[in-house]
């Protein structure tokens, strides 16, 4: 067979048989692969043109398989010698895509190569009225570098009241009393007690007891004779068949503890005294009793502002209240064997208020 029909099988075995034969056309000078199949189809010697990287060969629906690039790497039926003019590259009809970008990885990398979108325009701030601006909040006051309480340790103290007369104190009802006993101010006790100290008991009573003064356990419990001191002396009074609920009044000569510098308790002043004796006085007339005991030594002398003692009944005052003086309560609980001498005051006490 002669090369020109081996050229002429070839072009029918690729499919397109003689619609290349376009010798003199505009189409076929201007297309170089044309060309080239056009010579194969005129039997002429056809150059390989070399095939760039990115020229790709589309196949017709008639052929059998892809058709491979045709360039000087793929075999051909004819040997040509290569020519400057067939050293072109065969354009591919469609623009090659760019790779769609793999799903199977999730880089981001296209996200931060991306470009920045442009910030979007801000408003123009609109200006406010004066008078609708708030007021500026004032500057915090600067905190003391030492926190120091001067301020408050330079303070004035405040102002004691002014003693109450003993006038006033003739004229007052119980809740006046007591009132102006907790507020008291006629002796320097005022400034170094803890709370004074009231009177308990029945208020219409038919005995009085009276102490020398309130023992620490006393203010602390803001009770005249409490704990120990004060169940004694409920059942010494019990013994001599009286109601410690309501025939017994208990207080003392003087309301407010008396302490040593050390804080330990003493015995009280003579002015201590005569400042609290109001206070006494205006008890004993609104309890209106008949008998009064005095528990203690200091408590007998204190009461008579004299020499007092044990065994005898002694008056007291214009009213000339009978008086009998024993052992206070906290004597006893120290020597016990002076309970039977006790015993025998209180039934002298019975016996004289009859």
């Amino acid at each position: 067979m002669s090369q020109s029909a081996r050229n002429t099988a070839f072009l029918h075995e690729m499919g397109v048989g003689v619609q290349w034969k376009l010798r003199n056309g505009v189409e076929a000078q201007a297309d170089p692969f044309a060309a080239a199949v056009q010579a194969l189809a005129d039997g002429e010697p056809v150059m390989d043109a070399p095939v760039q990287q990115d020229a790709v060969v589309v196949a017709t629906p008639a052929m059998a398989a892809p058709a491979a690039p045709l360039s000087h790497a793929a075999p051909s039926p004819v040997e040509a010698p290569s020519s400057p003019a067939a050293q072109q590259p065969i354009p591919s009809p469609a623009a090659p895509r760019a790779p769609a970008p793999s799903l199977d990885d999730d880089s981001t990398a296209w996200f931060d190569d991306a470009p920045m979108p442009p910030p979007a325009p801000q408003p123009a701030a609109r200006p406010v009225p004066a008078a609708a601006r708030p007021a500026a909040a004032p500057a915090p006051a600067a905190a003391s570098e030492d926190e120091s309480t001067a301020w408050f340790d330079d303070a004035p103290a405040p102002e004691r009241p002014e003693p109450v007369s003993d006038e006033a104190i003739a004229a007052m009802d119980w809740p006046a009393l007591k009132q102006a006993v907790a507020t008291c101010t006629r002796c320097p006790l005022c400034a170094t007690r803890r709370t004074a100290v009231n009177g308990r008991g029945a208020e219409q009573a038919r005995w009085v007891a009276i102490g020398p003064a309130p023992s620490r356990q006393d203010e602390k419990d803001g009770q005249t004779m409490s704990a120990e001191s004060g169940q004694l002396l409920h059942n010494m009074m019990k013994a001599i068949e009286l109601q410690p609920e309501s025939d017994v009044y208990v207080t003392n000569l003087v309301k407010c503890r008396p302490t040593t510098p050390e804080g330990d308790d003493r015995t009280p002043g003579a002015d201590e005294v005569l400042a609290c004796r109001p206070f006494l006085e205006r008890e004993l007339a609104l309890t209106s009793a008949t008998m009064a005991m005095t528990f203690g030594q200091f408590a007998a002398k204190g009461l008579m502002m004299g020499p007092a003692a044990r065994g005898k009944v002694m008056h007291y005052g214009a009213q000339q209240l009978p008086v009998v003086a024993t052992y206070h309560p906290d004597d006893l609980l120290r020597k016990p064997e002076d309970k039977a001498k006790a015993w025998a005051d209180l039934c002298l006490a019975k016996a004289s208020h009859g």
